[in-house]
């Protein structure tokens, strides 16, 4: 059956590859950036799925953009429930080296990393079906398990706090039976993965959207990869 689906982040990368493939399979979407005026690419999928493709403004990290996005978003849902939302959007700042750390860079990876999509979650919880899905992109890079080296320590901890964050939202919607994933993509061709990236956006999002299928409410509040292994945190 056709679902409802919000995906965050959705103009560039996962996000749009997540949109593209999910409009294929004849959901649903509401697809969210910040800028959706200049979003060519998703603006081009709505015209090539009339009717099936809503996009909407939305700067996660803001207290602002969330709330007036959630009063926009209860006209735009017309009464339905959502039953997959994917909190994707991200940041992450590279090249940062010891001793040049700033605090501006940690604060913005802890707002868009972290605290944006456990608040978002939260605010959107009303929208959610029972047992629907809450699927957080993260990365192996959040596990402190896996920590080897120095780097891009602000985005390790942003994604390290989001993984807390959504082990607590699993426990917090469990009595409705909505199953919160924590997903690492693997080492992804996009803008932030890089084109020496071995794996392609279509790729992993196709994996994604399985491990997403297939899951249990055992599963919930789990770290898991794009092929549904289970990470260390």
């Amino acid at each position: 059956m056709p679902r409802t689906v919000l995906i965050t982040g959705a103009n560039r990368g996962l996000g749009l590859e997540f949109t593209r493939q999910l409009l294929a399979r004849g959901d649903a979407v509401i697809a969210t950036c910040r800028q959706p005026a200049q979003a060519t690419a998703l603006q081009a999928l709505g015209a090539a799925h009339p009717g099936q493709l809503r996009v909407l403004a939305l700067d996660v990290a803001s207290e602002a953009a969330r709330a007036q996005f959630t009063a926009a978003l209860e006209h735009a849902l017309a009464g339905t429930a959502l039953d997959l939302l994917i909190n994707n959007a991200g940041v992450l700042h590279s090249g940062e080296r010891f001793g040049h750390v700033t605090q501006a860079a940690l604060e913005e990876s802890l707002r868009v990393n972290a605290i944006g999509p456990f608040l978002l979650t939260q605010a959107l919880a009303e929208h959610l079906r029972d047992g629907a899905t809450v699927a957080n992109l993260t990365s192996q890079l959040g596990s402190i398990a896996r920590v080897s080296r120095f780097g891009t320590p602000s985005y390790c901890a942003g994604k390290a706090a989001q993984n807390m964050l959504g082990a607590q939202l699993a426990q917090a919607l469990s009595p409705r039976g909505i199953v919160v994933l924590q997903l690492h993509p693997g080492w992804v061709q996009t803008d932030m993965g890089g084109a020496q990236a071995p794996l392609s956006v279509q790729e992993s999002v196709a994996g994604l959207l399985a491990v997403i299928a297939t899951a249990t409410p055992a599963q919930s509040g789990r770290f898991l990869d794009w092929q549904g292994q289970e990470l260390p945190w």
